[in-house]
Formats: C-alpha cells, sequence, structure tokens
C-alpha cells in the first residue's frame, strides 16, 4: 500500500531508522544506527541509540496529496515552535519521511536538497 489517503492512524507505532540522507549526501550508519521514531496519532519522537529523545513534534498530514504532505512543530527546546514541511509515504511496514528545515524549500520528491533530512525507516514490530 502506497500511501494515497494516509492517515495519522496507518503511522501509529514505534520505527527504527534504517538509513538516511542529509543535505543530498548520505548520513553514515554510524549517525542513524539505533535511531527509533514513535508515531501517535498527533505525535512524532525521534530517540538516539541509548533512548535520549532529541526530537519532539505534533504533527498534520495533507492526504489530499500524494506523497503524502507533513507538517511538524517541534515541541522540544531549543527548536520548540519550529515548523518543518515534508513529504511521507508508508509502504508496507516501510515508511520513509522527507522534511526541510525552517526556512528551506520544501522538498517535491524523495531526493534531499540544501536544509532538507530523508529517512527510510521500518516498523520495529515486524
Amino acid at each position: 500500500m502506497a500511501s494515497a489517503g494516509l492517515t495519522p492512524a496507518d503511522l501509529v507505532g514505534g520505527y527504527t531508522i534504517l538509513s538516511g540522507e542529509k543535505f543530498g549526501q548520505p548520513e553514515p550508519e554510524e549517525r542513524v544506527r539505533g535511531t527509533t521514531v514513535r508515531f501517535t496519532e498527533t505525535d512524532v519522537v525521534v530517540s538516539d541509540k541509548d533512548t535520549k529523545e532529541t526530537y519532539a513534534a505534533t504533527y498534520r498530514l495533507d492526504a489530499g496529496r500524494s506523497p503524502c504532505g507533513i507538517t511538524m512543530t517541534a515541541t522540544r527546546a531549543p527548536n520548540s515552535g519550529d515548523v518543518a514541511e515534508g513529504l511521507i509515504e508508508k509502504n508496507g511496514d516501510t515508511i520513509r519521511l522527507i522534511y526541510a528545515l525552517p526556512g528551506a524549500e520544501k522538498p517535491t520528491g524523495f531526493r534531499t536538497g540544501p536544509k532538507q533530512l530523508l529517512f527510510e525507516m521500518r516498523n520495529l514490530n515486524k
């Protein structure tokens, strides 16, 4: 199932990051290994390999787009209130998420440009 009509309920669960890309370059495996992402129907929380929360945000989906649009608003200092816009798609137990840092150009596909990040993650329960 691709992400057409994606809802927050479709994302709920825990995921481990498989790979990442930052500003057009692959992220080294040691930077993403052990990082987890937890979605509820309203929030997303990222934890590092030591289970320390490194990012938390509320999110909303724009399911009228394909791929689905996502807007995340950071809820944790020092980035509290920062808005990141991007795209998200789910295919089976895998999610791809790309987003732009505040002030950067919003991504139009799953390839990073300046100040954009991309992560591929798999459901921890699969």
